[in-house]
């Protein structure tokens, strides 16, 4: 132990004690994504669309990611295999220029949705603990999940551009659901449809996604500290 007293890395091995059993994630498979998003719809916020359509041009400043939700389902075909549905909620600012004056920040919403196939393992045992709430009966009849987890940066806006809005554009899917906390966190309601121009952005998501079961493992323990 260093002179202060303060516990510090274990560099002479005699001092490993025994062999300890601890419980943790597992992880049973992972994908490293480099993903480039075109022509991404941005859902503006009121204000933001209104000074979009009156202006002369806009560009993006920049994309915060700010959540990213994670579905798990068996895949039929496969055994112990599993999608991962992934949806980015992506919250971009940017500029309008409105006549000579200074340019208009303007805020909205992107959305990315993407799905990946991984080995996630055949959980035979159930697993119960004292602070889980009971289950939705369908939930009792289901097979224990691999628990989905994504680890991402803010995406980097590689270009932008605004659109009129005519029939070709009217085609789109529309969004039709936004997380209340999402949709909360932007200050201001979003125009999902309507409008005279809309704001496309592209964008670099870098992430990695894997699927985790809980384990039992051995290790070396040095004892307490």
């Amino acid at each position: 132990m260093p002179e202060n007293g303060m516990p510090g890395p274990v560099c002479d091995l005699s001092s490993v004690r025994e062999a300890v059993c601890i419980h943790t994630h597992k992880i049973f498979d992972s994908c490293r994504d480099k993903d480039c998003v075109e022509d991404l719809r941005v859902y503006l916020t009121r204000e933001s669309q209104a000074a979009l359509d009156r202006s002369t041009g806009a560009k993006n400043r920049c994309a915060e990611l700010l959540f990213a939700r994670v579905e798990v389902e068996p895949l039929a075909y496969k055994r112990g295999h599993y999608a991962v549905d992934l949806t980015f909620y992506y919250r971009i600012l940017g500029d309008a220029t409105v006549g000579g004056t200074r340019p208009v920040t303007i805020t909205g919403l992107a959305v990315f949705t993407k799905r990946v196939a991984l080995y996630g393992g055949r959980g035979k045992a159930k697993t119960f603990s004292s602070t889980d709430a009971l289950p939705t009966p369908d939930g009792l009849l289901q097979d224990r999940l691999p628990v989905g987890v994504v680890e991402a940066l803010d995406p980097m806006i590689l270009a932008s551009k605004v659109r009129e809005v005519c029939d070709c554009c009217r085609c789109e899917t529309e969004l039709t659901e936004i997380p209340p906390a999402i949709a909360e966190a932007l200050g201001e309601e979003l125009v999902l449809t309507g409008g005279t121009r809309r704001l496309y952005v592209t964008v670099g998501q870098f992430s990695t996604v894997r699927l985790e079961r809980g384990a039992q493992l051995a290790v070396q323990s040095g004892g307490y500290c």
